[in-house]
């Protein structure tokens, strides 16, 4: 092993420090350094104790823009160092002397503050990650002056096939770029959306066709950046896509009228989330998200139902809560045909009246309280029917039905009513002939 370099490097090391500590500019800069990063952290300290939403850290269901300014918060220290240091720098240069310390704190903190960008903003650890392994050697690279020398070395390295040639370069860009352009068309997604959503001045039709229209508009822009980093002609890709444009018009036709339901739905508000709805099949739930292609609808079962936007358009919907969360409903039952109907009539509906999900009430519209009238004449007995307004839907945890029968019944049954079974009466015609008929014959 040769030990003769390594020692001509060590000396030079030394030497060079030596001439640094002698050199009366590095004392300066030294004070210099001391003053920025002290000067920074008492304003960055300030500004967050006086701002409250910058101290104080936003709980989950806080506006959108509250945590992102408690984020910001949490940079303010490395982002002032950072402005402080280059114009230390500007200024040093201006004075004719080498500001090379300076300059190191300088990259340093470049390097610091992508790093607590990266540990405040990106949340998803993947993500992150490959941003520290990834991210902090580019910069580094380029804050060294490295970062050509390293283009030029990987365009080197290259594959042509025909008239295409694909260079090392091209695929580490694409990759690179590529996956944070994806990130962050994500991440501005979420918070776009989330914005819109804690609009309150807004209804919910009117953010969900904000949001909609966001999230298409930045699908596109990421898009055409993305061709761009990839080196595409965007003159040329237009007048290709006209061309391709009929084609996949006529091959996405559902596509786009499911798109285009959507848009339309949410305009004209016909149906909104949260409505309760049935369609012409029978299948029925809240309407809990929509999306470009469908919507999705809750059941009371726990199943998720994704409907084609076009079909709230085309076919029939009963939507029972649009204009009124209140709903009629009614329970059928019979009584006896010798029981007084007019007594019966008015302690059945004081006994409904009574339950807690039933609107009732002298403050309440007559034709919205609690009714019961007969509905007609059968068989064992008179056919009854009481109905009743309440907020809901008679299902899931609302079972107003079936606890409003059992009132009924228990009520009947105080007063001494008996549910009528079914009676046949059997009749037998001239009983001499019928005997006669079956006597066996001698």
């Amino acid at each position: 092993m040769n030990i003769q370099p390594i020692s001509g490097l060590l000396t030079d090391l030394l030497q060079s420090i030596d001439q640094a500590m002698r050199d009366p500019s590095t004392y300066i800069q030294l004070c210099v350094l001391a003053a920025i990063y002290g000067l920074s952290f008492v304003i960055a300290y300030k500004i967050r104790h006086s701002i409250g939403i910058t101290h104080n850290e936003p709980e989950d269901s806080a506006h959108p823009v509250r945590k992102l300014v408690f984020r910001i918060g949490g940079i303010l220290f490395p982002l002032l160092a950072i402005m402080f240091l280059q114009v230390s720098t500007k200024a040093g240069q201006s004075l004719e002397y080498t500001p090379w310390l300076i300059e190191t704190a300088l990259a340093i903190a470049v390097l610091l503050f992508f790093n607590s960008l990266i540990r405040a903003f990106v949340q998803h650890h993947f993500a992150a990650s490959l941003f520290r392994w990834v991210g902090l050697p580019i910069l580094l690279l380029h804050l060294l002056n490295l970062l050509p020398t390293v283009i030029s070395a990987l365009e080197e390295i290259s594959l042509t096939v025909g008239n295409v040639s694909v260079s090392a370069y091209g695929v580490f860009r694409v990759l690179i770029f590529g996956s944070f352009l994806f990130w962050l068309g994500r991440v501005s997604n979420n918070f776009g959306k989330a914005v819109i959503r804690k609009q309150a001045s807004l209804d919910v039709p009117t953010k969900e066709v904000f949001s909609k229209l966001f999230e298409v508009g930045l699908f596109c822009i990421v898009i055409l950046l993305l061709l761009n980093v990839m080196g595409v002609n965007l003159t040329t890709l237009a007048v290709f896509g006209g061309a391709v444009g009929v084609g996949l018009g006529l091959g996405l036709q559902s596509i786009a009228s499911n798109f285009i339901s959507g848009i339309i739905i949410l305009l004209d508000r016909s149906l909104t989330v949260g409505d309760f709805v049935e369609l012409d099949d029978g299948q029925k739930g809240f309407v809990r998200e929509f999306r470009m292609r469908y919507a999705v609808l809750e059941t009371y079962d726990g199943k998720d139902i994704l409907v084609p936007n076009e079909k709230f358009i085309s076919s029939l919907m009963i939507n029972w809560t649009h204009k009124d969360p209140k709903q009629r409903y009614r329970i059928d039952f019979s009584v006896p045909y010798a029981t007084d109907i007019r007594t019966m009539v008015e302690f059945i509906k004081e006994a409904v009246a009574e339950h807690p999900m039933v609107i009732s009430g002298l403050d309440v519209p007559f034709e919205e309280r609690p009714d019961c009238e007969i509905d007609s004449f059968g068989d064992s007995g008179v056919n009854m029917f009481v109905e009743f307004w309440m907020i809901g839907i008679d299902d899931g945890k609302n079972r107003v039905g079936g606890d409003l029968l059992l009132i009924v019944f228990e009520t009947l049954r105080a007063h001494g009513i008996e549910i009528p079974f079914p009676q046949r009466e059997v009749r037998i015609l001239n009983p001499e002939e019928q005997e006669v008929n079956t006597k066996p014959n001698k």
